[in-house]
């Protein structure tokens, strides 16, 4: 398993829809987050994309370098940016980060906010445009010239001077649930993202997706980004839970549900299906809460719970075929902490299993080391 991070560019806080219990948005708090998902030993980190969230390739290049091994999965946007032009952005980051990129493929799914960065492209036209700027993208990136004429996108002599250091081209991930999206994942993608539904709903779009892309000569691995509220017990997890929509009313929910109804994304669709704004019906899953996509937009379940609880639901999802985790908490610098420290010891990490324990010495006036019995052990399977 791979478990990514989530850098909070649009802001951070403990509760949903106020500003109660939020704090600036500073480059130097980026900075700690990102830092504590290098520290602890996540794979890679998540930098969304979005007229809400602070650039992610600027951002991603200012913080980088305050990291390690972290990974950055930044947003590639097809019609907002040339193919040439986002070739030699990645190009360029990636060798300036040794070949820790990886990119995220973003279509996008709002009508108002793609005209207010200039995109008048219907749904289906818009994945149309990804289609050819992926094609010209991925050979400009494996080195060749390109020259391409297509319904949107015309380009001559598109030539790349210096290569990715991830050979051809740093990983395609990419999410889409519309049978068009679907089509432009499985000619493209290297990895498919899904957001987190319950995991029979899960398996029915992986198993989607990976027919479209056998019958391409092709395969991916799968990717799933969720929240994660995870306590010592259950009882403090549904505590914590219910705490970040403790500000959150009825007509909150009911303005931020009629902004996501003129999304034209199936899977922002799939996502509100799960609750229909119903707040008596937010546990849609045993232990996946769809509290968080009352106000959110995108990713808007939880899994909720204790340690091992939540690890075997990770799991549940492993046994389905999902292999890379992008999680996140609010507030995100405290959780990244959290997650890493109760659920990186219960799972099988391709990454390792976070930062190397405490070495200051706690013997003497100021308290004792004690062995501690409790420390959990590796959960290698699913449960059942």
């Amino acid at each position: 398993m791979q478990i990514l991070w989530f850098l909070p560019t649009h802001g951070d806080g403990r509760h949903l829809a106020t500003t109660e219990g939020g704090r600036a948005l500073t480059f130097d708090y980026l900075r700690q987050v990102a830092q504590a998902a290098d520290q602890m030993g996540y794979w890679g980190m998540l930098l969304p994309t979005g007229r809400s969230c602070e650039d992610s390739w600027v951002t991603g290049a200012a913080v980088a370098p305050f990291t390690k091994q972290l990974r950055f999965l930044i947003a590639l946007r097809p019609g907002l940016v040339s193919p040439a032009v986002g070739a030699r952005m990645a190009a360029s980051l990636d060798r300036a980060v040794n070949g820790r990129l990886l990119i995220n493929v973003v279509t996008g799914g709002d009508p108002v906010e793609l005209k207010g960065d200039g995109l008048w492209l219907s749904h289906d036209e818009r994945y149309e445009l990804t289609a050819e700027f992926l094609t010209v993208w991925r050979r400009m990136m494996a080195g060749e010239a390109v020259t391409f004429e297509g319904k949107h996108i015309r380009i001559e002599d598109a030539r790349l001077a210096f290569p990715p250091v991830q050979h051809p081209y740093p990983p395609l991930w990419f999410g889409g649930s519309s049978p068009a999206g679907i089509d432009v994942a499985a000619e493209h993608c290297d990895v498919y993202l899904t957001w987190g539904e319950p995991p029979a709903a899960v398996a029915e779009k992986i198993a989607i997706a990976r027919e479209a892309a056998q019958k391409r000569g092709r395969a991916f691995t799968f990717g799933l980004r969720l929240h994660i509220v995870v306590r010592e017990t259950r009882a403090a997890a549904l505590e914590a839970a219910n705490d970040l929509i403790r500000y959150v009313d009825d007509q909150v929910v009911a303005d931020a549900q009629k902004v996501f109804a003129r999304y034209d994304s199936v899977g922002q669709q799939r996502m509100a299906a799960l609750h229909a704004g119903d707040r008596s019906k937010l546990e849609i899953s045993p232990d996946l809460w769809a509290g968080v996509g009352l106000v959110r937009g995108g990713a808007g379940t939880a899994l909720v719970g204790d340690a091992d609880t939540v690890a075997k639901r990770l799991l549940e999802y492993r046994a389905v075929g999902v292999d890379s985790f992008i999680l996140s908490g609010y507030p995100h610098l405290e959780e990244a902490y959290r997650v890493a420290e109760l659920l990186f010891p219960r799972l099988p990490l391709s990454h390792g299993a976070g930062a190397a324990p405490a070495t200051a010495a706690l013997n003497g006036p100021f308290g004792e080391i004690i062995a501690n019995e409790r420390a959990p052990k590796p959960v290698l399977a699913a449960a059942s």
